[in-house]
């Protein structure tokens, strides 16, 4: 059985699955209208993401063709990508937004 992830915009570097995966598994995405397979390395479950290129510390993780957070540590392609490896760009807007009105 193929395993599902979709790439919800071109400017993406992550893709979202849309049932768990298991390591290893190979995933196909479209990639700018490219079909690219993909090994993933852990466990995905339900809804979250998997790196579809090679992301470096500090670049930008990008859903939906916008920016959702900065890479904490390098992400390999097929690295799961959730809190555990990427900082919320949103929180950080908060966090500064909370503090200035202080």
């Amino acid at each position: 059985m193929v395993k599902e992830a979709l790439v919800m915009d071109p400017r993406d570097n992550v893709a979202t699955v849309v049932e768990d995966i298991e390591p290893g598994t190979n995933v196909p995405v479209n990639v700018s209208g490219k079909l690219k397979e993909i090994k993933v390395k852990q466990k995905i479950p339900f809804g979250h993401k998997f790196a579809i290129i090679k992301i470096s510390k500090d670049e930008k993780v990008i859903k939906y063709g916008e920016v959702i957070g900065l890479a904490t540590q390098p992400i390999a392609e097929g690295d799961h990508v959730h809190i555990h490896n990427v900082h919320s760009v949103y929180s950080l807007e908060l966090i500064k937004e909370r503090r200035e009105k202080k």
